[in-house]
């Protein structure tokens, strides 16, 4: 079949939450997103979605949306949608950096490409390993009885584990942490996030401090560029059993190579979108399988194509560890997909397909779009 993209379109929608959400680098109400629809020789269709937030991608979702507009968009017309291959490498130089931008292309090339093959995109990926995907829960710099609570709730619903966020004060962080695990039990896997907001001696204090609590992992403890700091964490933390997970500090696949050289972490996360699109991604869960790294898959403020885009990504291998962390869906008000995923019960089975199995709901586009600044 001889296909051409004919049309792209491109959207910005800005969803609400379903209440505030706090970090180390900001709190936020809304989500900002683009979305790209291509379109190709006889209508097929296919759909990518990135949800840029400050902190863990380079671009604001307003960059983003210029970049796809101005410059991606135009690149690929009239280019064979099904070679994914040669629409990343059209794309890819035209422009350092953007890499949240060129997923949104080869997100939707992909779901394209497995829509018109009549397969789901785990299919279409070499298949899936895991038929359903179990999710993490999130849980905000709360106090000690509050934090506690809201994993059990968590817990209850279904949930197997949940991620506690940290920062500010490690002593904080000990008593949320050890309020949770007394009030979820022992059969349940916590992991922390500081956000890269410690310094490394301040990580291995914590990383001592929280060890009696069995942690499954202690993710970005120290800023993104600090990878010497984060392998004297590890290896800190390590003689306590506490492992270490890089996530903002991974980006493309050569700061993945180097957090390999320096024995900086056990763990890495990666995210579809931030890694700039499936292949690249599915290259960097192979390159730290073979270095004996396992992986968590996504990111929290994912909306539902790109939700999809991360599930099946993440069923398609083995070495990415159960609890999915692209629980985007539990946290906004509503979505831009005709049936907004329901993963309040902590797992999902695949969907069967084709493609993403998941449509695109003009109504809420224009209902949520938002219109971005004309750069001065």
């Amino acid at each position: 079949m001889n296909l051409k993209i004919e049309r792209v379109e491109v959207f910005g929608v800005a969803m609400p939450l379903v209440g505030e959400y706090k970090n180390a680098y900001l709190s936020k109400t809304v989500v900002k997103s683009a979305v790209v629809r291509i379109t190709a020789t006889g209508g097929a269709v296919g759909c990518g979605n990135i949800d840029p937030t400050p902190g863990y991608s380079k671009e604001l979702t307003e960059d983003s949306l210029r970049m796809l507009e101005t410059r991606f968009a135009g690149l690929v017309m009239g280019m064979d949608p099904t070679n994914v291959h040669r629409i990343l490498a059209k794309i890819e130089p035209a422009v350092d950096g953007y890499l949240d931008a060129k997923a949104a292309i080869e997100m939707a090339c992909v779901d394209l490409s497995a829509r018109v093959a009549g397969m789901p995109v785990y299919t279409y990926l070499g298949g899936a390993v895991k038929d359903r995907l179990l999710f993490n829960a999130w849980v905000g710099i709360l106090p000690p009885d509050e934090a506690a609570k809201e994993t059990l709730q968590w817990k209850n619903q279904g949930f197997r584990s949940a991620k506690i966020k940290v920062g500010g004060n490690i002593e904080a962080d000990r008593d949320r942490v050890k309020a949770v695990r007394e009030a979820v039990g022992a059969d349940f896997n916590l992991r922390i996030d500081a956000n890269a907001g410690y310094d490394a001696d301040t990580s291995i204090k914590l990383a001592n401090m929280v060890a009696p609590f069995n942690l499954q992992l202690f993710e970005q403890p120290v800023p993104a560029d600090d990878i010497a700091g984060m392998a004297r964490v590890r290896k800190a933390a390590n003689a306590v059993g506490v492992p270490i997970m890089a996530d903002e500090s991974v980006l493309d696949h050569a700061s993945l190579i180097n957090i390999i050289r320096m024995d900086a972490a056990d763990i890495v996360k990666v995210k579809v979108m931030k890694q700039g699109g499936f292949l690249n991604t599915r290259r960097m869960i192979a390159t730290a399988e073979a270095a004996g790294i396992r992986c968590v898959v996504g990111h929290g403020f994912g909306l539902g194509v790109n939700t999809m885009c991360e599930v099946m990504l993440a069923a398609t291998s083995s070495n990415v560890i159960d609890g999915l962390e692209c629980v985007g869906p539990l946290k906004t008000k509503d979505d831009i997909v005709t049936h907004k995923l329901d993963l309040s019960k902590g797992s999902i089975a695949l969907p069967p397909g084709p493609g993403l199995g998941v449509t695109l709901d003009d109504a809420k586009l224009v209902k949520y779009k938002f219109e971005i600044r004309q750069a001065s």
